[in-house]
């Protein structure tokens, strides 16, 4: 696997004059379509075509600019195209053109296989598997041919995994053309919603946005003990809740908070760890989650804000615990806040609230006048290039032609999403043509013993295991097709089961022996990559819990009574505070390995919620009530020792 923090690594800007303006110009194009699209520019000029049309344009755009920026041989640069890839671009624009022009014709041929069908189809799977390859590496390729492996033969397999074999002509004509397959669901939130978003984070990051809110995590948490890794953790979660990555989060903040978190005193694998945990956060964190929202609310058929209202009180908890442990490391290492002359003036952080106004245009739309995300996103794009052409930031404003340029760098920044969103139909249409979805929830289920821990635990086994590797739109698509419906069937609430199998899914990124996240962090931090792992998982250990809290009681997602809601989070918050003490073995000063244990099992009991399960009321009053008498005991503790 080559090294996440490589940058030559399709770099279009290493590319010879003539193959960047190509590669430039269908970037852009890729982008302007999206734009259109998701403002029915295509209905007010009388072009009435069915959606998968648009993506089918979409993909050969994707493919051919796949095949002129990635080389070959991954983690390697080139200033040239080789003849091999400028031809597979251009068989991509010609194959996948095809199908975009005769789509009306060409889906009502899938079953009686033409040749006029099938060939481009083969081609079409051939050349998004061998760009996805380019893009992400072998392992969702490996895995996409294990689903097409099992749809040319599943008649072999015994029990209850076994499905119905499809003939190879049928198979790939069902892929490159029907609804469910490569020209599907994904394929339709990534070409509309996700680059709309990802636009906006690139205007974002332009006209000095990502400047400004670093800046003002830096005069919010600079001041206090730990204030680098606040910064990080604040930071890092703003960029990773318009971040389509997890490591381009880590890569695109790490550069700049570990180092500042090394230089405060923190251990390297350390750094890297509360980087690492807090991009990967920043899917899980409305608005935007890493894009999985939007394809969580179209599984569900529920309207985009339901999905944000019920994520937003376990992301929130997940960044507190994140706060209380780089406090207590702060406080058991003994770093001091950030010095006064690193922060930035205050006069500089409030000559850039405009780009506030961005974000509140963003959430009006959303959540009082209900537009669609993709327009939303594109009004709130809109405003953020209007302040920043007028006002600036830092005394500096961004040039018109970067602006512009803002397109075809959007164009680049996507294809990888649109590649995983197109390989995405794959599994699906694997799922739907073999029956393969309700055999394997049916045998989960009937693993787990229709007991719901049991199957929760197996689940999240599962999802950890398929998500290692794995980008996150890739691993949020496959686990709600494969885990989730197993766990609905057992009674679990749908958002509940999808977010379940999210956050145990997104949890593979800090997770060793393969935590993309967190080694990438660790190739920045200079650190041990297992090491780095392994902190990462203490870190970020309320996502391994918090799941299945809200399995068992949804009013941590904001479902039921507005009293029991209320009462839920405040223990929540207590319990977070008394397991991160018992982590770090500091609360106001050191912890004996008893007292440790002490806060931990308090903290257990005080984040279980009231109406998980019959008596947990008792637990939980007896949870908050013991953590609360033993913070008082150390406090007075310290304060007594201070004064002898």
């Amino acid at each position: 696997m080559s090294d996440p923090t490589d940058s030559r690594e399709g770099d279009p800007a290493l590319l010879t004059l003539g193959w960047r303006r190509l590669a430039d110009g269908l970037a852009a194009l890729l982008t302007l379509l999206a734009v259109g699209w998701a403002l029915s520019f295509q209905r007010k000029i009388g072009l009435d075509i069915y959606p998968q049309q648009f993506f089918a344009a979409m993909l050969a755009l994707t493919l051919a600019l796949a095949y002129l920026t990635l080389p070959r041989v991954r983690g390697t640069a080139r200033s040239s195209v080789p003849w091999y890839d400028a031809a597979l671009a251009l068989l991509s624009l010609i194959t996948v053109g095809f199908v975009a022009v005769r789509y009306p014709d060409l889906v009502l041929m899938i079953f009686s296989r033409p040749a006029e069908l099938w060939i481009p189809s083969i081609m079409i799977v051939f050349l998004t598997l061998e760009a996805l390859r380019r893009a992400s590496g072998w392992a969702l390729v490996i895995i996409i041919l294990c689903f097409l492996l099992y749809a040319l033969f599943g008649d072999q397999f015994p029990g209850r995994l076994q499905g119905r074999a499809q003939n190879w002509q049928l198979l790939a004509s069902y892929m490159a053309v029907d609804s469910n397959g490569i020209l599907g669901l994904p394929m339709s939130v990534a070409t509309t919603i996700v680059v709309a978003f990802i636009l906006f984070g690139v205007l974002l990051g332009i006209t000095g946005g990502t400047t400004f809110f670093t800046d003002a995590a830096m005069i919010g948490m600079g001041r206090f003990r730990g204030g680098s890794m606040k910064i990080a953790v604040l930071a890092s979660g703003l960029f990773g809740s318009i971040s389509g990555s997890a490591v381009a989060n880590v890569v695109g903040t790490g550069v700049v908070t570990i180092p500042m978190i090394k230089k405060d005193g923190y251990p390297a694998h350390k750094a890297g760890a509360i980087e690492a945990v807090a991009s990967t956060g920043g899917q899980l964190m409305p608005p935007v989650m890493g894009a999985a929202a939007f394809l969580m609310a179209e599984f569900l058929a529920v309207p985009y804000t339901s999905i944000v209202l019920a994520a937003l009180v376990p992301a929130i908890l997940y960044y507190v615990a994140l706060f209380i442990q780089a406090d207590l490391e702060a406080a058991k290492l003994g770093i001091r806040a950030v010095p006064k002359d690193q922060i930035p003036s205050r006069r500089k952080v409030l000559g850039g609230l405009h780009f506030a106004l961005a974000f509140a245009v963003l959430i009006y739309l959303l959540f009082w006048q209900r537009y669609q995300p993709e327009r939303a996103a594109l009004w709130a794009a809109l405003v953020l290039i209007l302040t920043a052409l007028v006002l600036g930031y830092g005394g500096v404003r961004p040039r018109l032609g970067a602006v512009v340029a803002a397109f075809s760098k959007t164009g680049h920044a996507v294809v990888e999403i649109l590649l995983i969103s197109a390989a995405s139909g794959f599994v699906i249409g694997v799922l739907n043509i073999t029956g393969l979805s309700f055999n394997l929830t049916y045998l989960l289920v009937q693993v787990g013993g229709s007991s719901l821990i049991a199957l929760l635990a197996l689940s999240a086994i599962v999802c950890i295991i398929l998500g290692m590797g794995l980008p996150t739109l890739g691993v949020y698509v496959l686990l709600a097709a494969l885990v989730a419906p197993a766990l609905i069937q057992l009674g679990v609430e749908p958002i509940a089961a999808h977010l379940y199998v999210l956050y145990f899914g997104m949890m593979s990124m800090i997770t060793p022996p393969i935590a993309l996240a967190a080694f990438a962090a660790a190739s920045i931090a200079r650190a041990p990559a297992m090491a780095t792992g392994w902190s990462a998982m203490r870190f970020g250990w309320l996502a391994y819990v918090i799941p299945v809290l809200f399995v068992f009681s949804p009013t941590l997602l904001l479902i039921g009574a507005p009293l029991d809601i209320g009462v839920a989070i405040v223990t929540a918050v207590m319990g977070v505070w008394l397991v991160s003490a018992a982590l770090a073995g500091y609360f106001r000063g050191p912890l004996s390995p008893l007292t440790r244990g002490l806060f931990a099992m308090a903290g257990l009991m005080s984040l279980v919620p009231a109406d998980a399960f019959t008596g947990a009321v008792y637990s939980d009053f007896i949870g908050v009530a013991l953590g609360a008498g033993l913070m008082l005991r150390d406090g007075l503790k310290q304060r007594r020792e201070v004064t002898t």
